[in-house]
């Protein structure tokens, strides 16, 4: 294994011909590296990362979620830096908004469950 990388990292013996190209030739390979781990790895971790903030940034009463825990529910209220979830008829839970993993749309036939809830509970 070594006897094939060494004499690919090796200088040419030659005097001044091609001193710069060899040098070249030397960083070569890593830089191609650096290109392939920048376009296959952080790229799409920022992308993903910027995509997530948004998503948190953008939560509302009535979204439908999913917690990275895998409980389903729906946001009853939004604070700074918690959501309430309600997950049942009288069962709400508090979680930080990082625990939020996705948001699909709640069904209309749940928001209106939702607010005839809220009606019902102000007049009381």
């Amino acid at each position: 294994m070594y006897t094939f990388i060494f004499p690919l990292m090796a200088a040419p013996q030659s005097g001044q011909e091609g001193g710069s190209s060899s040098l070249l030739m030397s960083f070569l390979p890593f830089i191609l590296i650096i290109g392939i781990f920048y376009f296959l790895i952080i790229r799409p971790q920022n992308k993903k990362r910027k995509e997530t903030e948004k998503m948190l940034s953008a939560l509302k009463k009535g979204d439908k979620v999913v917690t990275i825990g895998g409980l389903h529910g729906i946001v009853q209220n939004v604070k700074e830096t918690t959501v309430i979830i309600k997950v049942d008829d009288n069962v709400k839970l508090e979680f930080l908004r990082s625990a939020v993993s996705s948001v699909t749309a709640a069904s209309k036939d749940e928001k209106i469950d939702d607010k005839s809830e809220d009606q019902s509970s102000g007049k009381a």
